[in-house]
C-alpha cells in the first residue's frame, strides 16, 4: 500500500498503529457495529436450533439498516440450514462484497462456524466426539482431526471456530458430557490444546469455551447455576484453559452461560479480565456465548436494562455479541452516550476486534473474501465450484476412522472377543440403535444439529450403521435383527411396542449363538435426543427401556456382546458382570460403524481408555474418580460411588507387562524434580498399544487433596515381544494445589507417585519427599510431565 493512502491501510506499519488510525476515523455507531454479529441465515431453522433466539430478536434492527455502519461478525452460515458447499462459498463472497460495500471503510465480516465434531456444514466429515478424543488418550491424534476441520473451514471463507470446549465433567447426567473430553482436567486440557494447535495452525481462530465452570451446574441441569468453592474452580475447572492459552497459541474465548456462586461469567471482571488477560496474558478477543449478553438481563437478572447488560458485559471484558445483535446496538450506544459507559471501554474491545481481523488481512485495500487462489470468475460456474471444494474427503474419512477406531473401549471380555466366526454362526443383532445412521453423531454435527429439521435434505455424508458394518465384517454369519424397543420409550403406544419388541428380542437372542446388542443413546438439541445440549438425564440408567431389554438378553443364556453407542456412560445393572463383552464407543462419527465391527471382530486390536468412569449404580449423585477419601465408600453410608469401571480402564487383545518401575531420587526440593520410569513388554501375539498413566497421591496436605490424580500419560505402540522404557520428568509443581489463603503452592511432604493402567489399577507406588519450605507458584509454573519412549 502506497505510503500516502489511509494509515490504517498501510501495510508497511505495525498492524497496532494501523488499528489505533482506523479507531480515530470511526464514529461511535461505527465502532460499535464491530462488536456484534449477525445471524443472516437463522430464519430457516429458527427457534429449534436457538431456543432464545424469537425473543431476543423480537425487535432486531433490519440488517440494510445495519450495513452503513459495518458489521463484526457473520454466523453460522454454512451451519444453520443445509447449504450445499459450493452454494456456500459463493454466497459468502457475495455477503461480505455487500458488507464491504456499504460501511464506509471497506471492512469485511468475521465468519464463523461450530466445529465441535468436524465442521457442523451440510456434507462435512463428522468426526467423532470430543468424549471419544479423549479416549484416545493421544493429543498428536486430535491436532490432526483439528488440522482437517481447519483447512475444510479455510477452503470455504470461514475464519473462527466455536472449539474446543475445555469443561471438564462432574456429573455426566448433564447432556452436553458429549461434548467434554473427560472428568480429568490434564486429560481435558492436554487434549483440547492439541486441538487448538491444529486449527490455529489451518488460520482459523480457535475459540475456548465454556469460561469457566458451565459443566457443574446443579443436578447437572443445562445452564443451571454452579455452586462451587474457590478451591475446586482453581484447580479443576481452570486448568484445562490455563494449558491452552499458554500453549494453544488461541485466539478467543467464549464465556459461559452460567453463574458461579451468584455471579455470572459474562459479566465477571475478574474471570474475563483479571485472570484471563491481567494474569494470563490472553490478547484476543472474548466472545459471547449465544445470547448471553442478554441472558444477563432475562436470566439472570443483575441487569434491569439492555443497556445495563450490555455495559456490564463490555466492562467485564466480552469483546463481541453473538449470535446476533441486542444489548451491544442501540444499547450500547445509548449507556455510552448517556455516560453511563465510558467509550474507551469500546474502544478496548475494537481495538481487539481489529487487531484480529488485521491478521486476516481485512484491512489491507486488496483483500478478498474468496478462498486463496480464487477469483471472482470462478463464482459464476456453480459446477466448477463444486468440483473444488469437497468438505469430507477420502483423507477426511480414512481420519475419522482413525479416531474412531482409537477410541473404541474394551471395557469387559470373557474371551468372547475378538469374534472369529464360522460360516454357520448365528448373530442375532438386537437394539434400537442397531441399524440407526443417527447413532454415530453428536448433537453439534450437521446431520443430528439442524438436518433432522429438514428430512426432505439427502444426510449429505454416508453413515455406515453398526448392522451394515457387521454385514460387511462377518460375511458368512447369518444375521436376525430385532429393534426390540425405542431409545427413549416416549410416545403413543411405545410402551406396548417395547414390552412386545423385548418378547420378540427374547426369541432371537434364544435361537441365536449369539447377541450383539446395541444399545445407548440419539444425540439432539433441547429435549429432542437422550444426550446433547439441553439432554440432561435423570438418573445413569440406560434411556427408555433399553436396560430392561439388555437384562432379558442376558437372561437368554445366549452370551451377549452389550455395544454402547453413547454420548455419556451409563450404568448396566447385573449385565455389568454376566455380560460376554461390553464394548463403548462415544458418538464415534461417521465411521464409527465399521470401527466397532473392526473391535468386534479383532481387524482393530482396542486401544481405547474411558476418559469417565462408568457407574455401577444408577441412582445418587455420579461422581468423578477425582475425589477425596470422603468422596469413596464409608461406613456411616449405605451408597458405594465406587465407579464399576473407573476413569482410564480398557482393555486390549494382547497382554502387556509392567516391570522395573523406579524413581531416580528418593526426595527433591519443592522447586525440584524427578523422573519416574518403567519397562512395558508386549508379551502377547499382537501388536497393540498399551497406556501408561501417571497419578499423583498426596496423604497429607493442608487442605483435603483428591486420592488420585493424573498428572502424564503416555501412548505407546508395541509390536508382539517388544519392550519400552517410558520416563515422566516430574516436577514439584505438578504437585501444587491452592491452598487456604486460596494462593498456589506446593508444601514439603511425602508424596506417591503411582503409575498405573487406570485410576483403579495402580500397579506401582513410589514414595517421593519433597523438602525444603513452602513454595508459591503462579502461572509460569509447570503443567506437564515430559515423557520419553525408548
Amino acid at each position: 500500500m502506497a505510503s500516502n493512502g489511509p494509515r490504517w491501510q498501510n501495510t508497511s506499519l505495525p498492524a497496532h498503529e494501523r488499528v489505533e488510525a482506523l479507531i480515530a476515523e470511526m464514529t461511535l455507531r461505527e465502532k460499535v457495529a464491530q462488536l456484534y454479529g449477525v445471524w443472516v441465515a437463522s430464519s430457516p431453522v429458527g427457534d429449534d436450533v436457538a431456543p432464545f433466539q424469537h425473543d431476543m430478536n423480537e425487535d432486531a434492527v433490519e440488517l440494510d439498516e445495519l450495513l452503513p455502519h459495518g458489521l463484526g461478525q457473520l454466523t453460522r452460515s454454512f451451519g444453520s440450514a443445509p447449504v450445499d458447499a459450493a452454494v456456500g462459498v459463493v454466497s459468502l463472497a457475495r455477503s461480505q462484497r455487500r458488507i464491504m460495500a456499504a460501511n464506509r471503510f471497506g471492512i469485511p465480516a468475521i465468519a464463523h462456524e461450530e466445529c465441535l465434531a468436524g465442521f457442523t456444514a451440510w456434507g462435512a466429515t463428522a468426526y467423532p466426539v470430543p468424549l471419544s478424543w479423549g479416549a484416545t488418550f493421544d493429543p498428536a491424534l486430535i491436532e490432526r482431526v483439528a488440522q482437517r476441520i481447519g483447512a475444510g473451514m479455510r477452503a470455504v471463507g470461514v475464519h473462527q471456530g466455536l472449539a474446543p470446549v475445555l469443561d471438564v465433567t462432574r456429573d455426566p447426567r448433564w447432556g452436553r458430557t458429549e461434548e467434554t473430553i473427560g472428568e480429568d482436567p490434564y486429560l481435558v486440557g492436554t487434549i483440547a490444546t492439541a486441538y487448538v494447535r491444529g486449527l490455529e495452525s489451518t488460520g482459523i481462530v480457535a475459540t475456548l469455551k465454556h469460561f469457566i465452570g458451565y459443566s457443574a451446574s446443579k443436578a447437572a441441569r443445562n445452564l443451571a447455576p454452579v455452586s462451587m468453592g474457590r478451591r475446586e474452580f482453581n484447580d479443576v475447572m481452570v486448568p484445562p484453559f490455563e494449558l491452552a492459552v499458554r500453549d494453544g497459541g488461541v485466539r478467543s474465548v467464549m464465556h459461559a452461560y452460567t453463574d458461579v456462586d451468584g455471579v455470572p461469567s459474562a459479566g465477571d471482571e475478574t474471570l474475563l479480565t483479571g485472570l484471563l488477560r491481567d494474569t494470563w496474558g490472553f490478547t484476543g478477543t472474548v466472545v459471547a456465548d449465544y445470547f448471553g449478553i442478554a441472558f444477563l438481563k432475562t436470566l439472570h437478572g443483575v441487569a434491569g436494562t439492555w443497556e445495563e447488560a450490555a455495559a456490564a458485559a463490555l466492562k467485564a471484558g466480552v469483546d463481541v455479541e453473538l449470535p446476533t445483535v441486542k444489548a451491544y446496538g442501540d444499547p450500547l450506544v445509548a449507556a455510552v452516550e448517556s455516560g453511563e459507559l465510558a467509550e474507551s471501554f469500546v474502544d478496548r474491545a475494537l481495538r481487539r476486534v481489529l487487531l484480529q481481523k488485521a491478521e486476516f488481512g481485512m484491512l489491507d485495500a486488496g483483500w478478498s473474501p474468496l478462498p486463496d487462489g480464487w477469483t471472482d470468475a470462478d463464482l459464476d460456474d456453480i459446477e466448477a465450484v463444486r468440483g473444488r471444494v469437497r468438505l469430507d474427503t477420502d483423507d477426511d474419512r480414512a481420519l475419522a476412522r482413525e479416531v474412531a477406531e482409537r477410541a473404541v473401549v474394551l471395557v469387559r471380555n470373557d474371551g468372547t472377543l475378538p469374534l472369529t466366526p464360522d460360516a454357520g454362526i448365528r448373530i442375532a443383532v438386537i437394539g434400537p440403535l442397531a441399524d440407526d445412521q443417527f447413532a454415530m453423531l453428536g448433537c453439534y454435527s450437521f446431520p443430528s444439529h439442524v438436518g433432522t429439521l429438514h428430512p426432505e435434505v439427502p444426510i449429505g455424508i454416508e453413515l455406515p450403521t453398526v448392522l451394515e458394518s457387521l454385514r460387511a465384517e462377518f460375511a458368512n454369519a447369518r444375521f436376525t435383527v430385532e429393534k426390540g424397543v425405542s431409545v427413549d420409550g416416549k410416545g403413543d403406544g411405545t410402551a406396548e411396542a417395547d414390552a412386545a419388541g423385548i418378547e420378540r428380542a427374547m426369541a432371537a437372542a434364544e435361537d441365536a449363538d449369539l447377541v450383539i446388542a446395541v444399545l445407548g443413546d440419539h444425540a439432539g438439541l433441547f429435549g429432542r435426543g437422550t444426550s446433547g445440549e439441553g439432554c440432561d438425564a435423570a438418573s445413569m440408567r440406560l434411556p427408555g427401556r433399553q436396560q430392561d431389554l439388555l437384562d432379558a438378553l442376558i437372561a437368554s443364556g445366549t452370551p451377549v456382546v452389550a455395544t454402547l453407542v453413547e454420548g455419556r456412560p451409563y450404568s448396566l445393572g447385573t449385565a455389568a458382570d454376566e455380560a460376554a463383552a461390553i464394548v463403548t464407543a462415544f458418538f464415534p462419527g461417521e465411521e464409527g460403524g465399521p470401527a466397532i465391527a473392526g473391535v468386534l471382530s479383532g481387524r482393530v486390536n482396542p486401544s481405547g481408555r474411558l476418559p469417565v468412569s462408568i457407574p455401577a449404580i444408577e441412582g445418587g449423585q455420579p461422581g468423578t474418580y477425582l475425589a477425596a477419601p470422603l468422596g469413596g465408600p464409608t461406613g456411616v453410608s449405605n451408597i458405594d460411588p465406587t465407579a464399576k469401571f473407573p476413569f482410564g480402564h480398557g482393555l486390549s487383545y494382547t497382554t502387556f507387562e509392567w516391570s522395573d518401575a523406579a524413581v531416580d531420587a528418593a526426595q527433591t526440593p519443592t522447586s525440584g524434580a524427578v523422573t519416574v520410569s518403567l519397562t512395558v513388554t508386549n508379551i502377547g501375539e499382537r501388536d497393540g498399544i498399551e497406556n501408561v498413566q501417571l497419578y499423583l497421591h498426596d496423604p497429607v496436605a493442608s487442605v483435603v487433596r483428591p486420592v488420585n490424580r493424573l498428572i502424564g500419560y503416555a501412548s505407546v505402540p508395541l509390536e508382539a515381544g517388544t519392550s519400552a522404557r517410558v520416563s515422566f520428568r516430574v516436577s514439584a509443581d505438578l504437585a501444587a494445589f491452592t491452598g487456604r489463603d486460596f494462593t498456589r503452592i506446593v508444601e514439603p511432604g511425602e508424596l506417591e507417585l503411582r503409575l498405573g493402567a487406570s485410576s483403579g489399577d495402580l500397579r506401582f507406588a513410589l514414595p517421593v519427599t519433597l523438602t525444603g519450605p513452602v513454595r508459591h507458584v503462579d502461572h509460569t509454573r509447570t503443567l506437564h510431565a515430559p515423557v520419553t519412549v525408548a
